[in-house]
């Protein structure tokens, strides 16, 4: 493959955020996109008339025609779409949770791995800028509180509402767990957790302390029920506190000085984190097949499972907790 080369790509899943998957590598220098796939015909044929790209109607006929591809399908359903996509040697980046469980998570690192195969994981949050911040500065990290609210999926015809086929922590909650499991070089000690379903079938709203064997500790804080949208990170460290606001790529640090206390704005430059992340994507596979040697993108597919393993360890923790105490919840229909 040679310097200028474009990597050629497609999509799996072109609904809510594989719609933006598509649009994104079509306007990438470093993208050729062959097409896209979706169970629905009809999604996959405006998407394709909106971007001007081509519908297949067999995943492996567009997998064969690729280098690499995107996986944005449900999270239950990404272990039984990308093992074939990697038995067919095909780079592979799979929106976040890399799968719906831990056992389904080792097959597809195994097969990626065995294969030198480039796997990456949509964890967008570590593209965004306000952790880019953060994590130069992760040392010495104490705290942190986070919270991550979101307003209920709409319904989608014939399908279930968004992300519900899971528990909001696996859906949203993991964005979180992803980067505190950066900021904290440790291993975990505790974890004390309750949720509940209020809407879906799975846990709506959670809420989470985690305690690090270093000393450092997490409050957490997930919903999917909540009537005002708010994503934020709060990081308390030895000397300062770091606040950052997601959604509006801005913060404050409050740092300890000689004379007391100094407050600092941040002003955090705009990017499309989606949009860093796929070129990450494309730049790992591009120098991978340049030199023949894996070249791991930012979230790898080993970071994916480790968040993953997490989240799975409190939608446990959960249930054990609501049987313990005897609370049972009504299932909606």
């Amino acid at each position: 493959m040679d310097q200028g080369a474009k990597v050629k790509v497609g999509v799996v899943g072109v609904g809510a955020l594989g719609r933006h998957h598509a649009r994104l590598y079509n306007l990438s220098e470093n993208a050729d996109v062959v097409g896209i796939y979706d169970v629905c015909s009809e999604t996959a044929e405006k998407v394709a008339q909106e971007f001007g790209l081509k519908v297949f109607t067999d995943v492996e006929e567009l997998a064969a025609q690729c280098d690499a591809l995107s996986v944005a399908v449900p999270a239950t359903l990404h272990h039984v779409t990308s093992m074939p996509l990697l038995k067919m040697n095909k780079h592979l980046l799979i929106e976040k949770p890399i799968a719906a469980t831990v056992e389904e998570a080792e097959e597809i690192v195994k097969e990626a791995r065995m294969r030198n195969l480039v796997l990456a994981i949509g964890h967008v949050e570590r593209f965004n800028p306000a952790m880019d911040f953060l994590e130069k500065h992760a040392a010495d990290t104490r705290f942190i509180e986070a919270h991550r609210l979101a307003q209920y999926p709409p319904a989608r015809p014939g399908q279930h509402r968004r992300g519900t086929e899971v528990s909001v922590v696996i859906d949203l909650m993991i964005h979180d767990l992803d980067l505190i499991l950066t900021m904290v070089d440790s291993e975990i000690e505790r974890i004390d957790a309750i949720g509940i379903p209020v809407l879906s079938k799975t846990e709506d709203i959670v809420s989470v302390r985690i305690k690090f064997v270093n000393g450092s500790a997490a409050n957490i804080t997930a919903s999917r029920v909540s009537m005002e949208p708010m994503r934020r990170f709060r990081v308390f460290q030895e000397d300062c506190y770091i606040s950052m606001d997601y959604a509006t790529h801005s913060g404050l640090i409050i740092k300890k000085n000689r004379v007391g206390l100094a407050k600092k704005e941040i002003n955090l430059d705009e990017k499309n984190a989606l949009a860093a992340e796929l070129e990450d994507f494309l730049l790992a596979v591009k120098t991978t097949m340049q030199t023949g040697k894996v070249t791991d993108p930012k979230v790898t597919g080993e970071d994916g499972m480790r968040a993953l393993k997490l989240a799975v360890d409190i939608t446990k923790q959960i249930a054990e907790y609501n049987e313990h105490y005897g609370f049972k919840f009504a299932v909606p229909d």
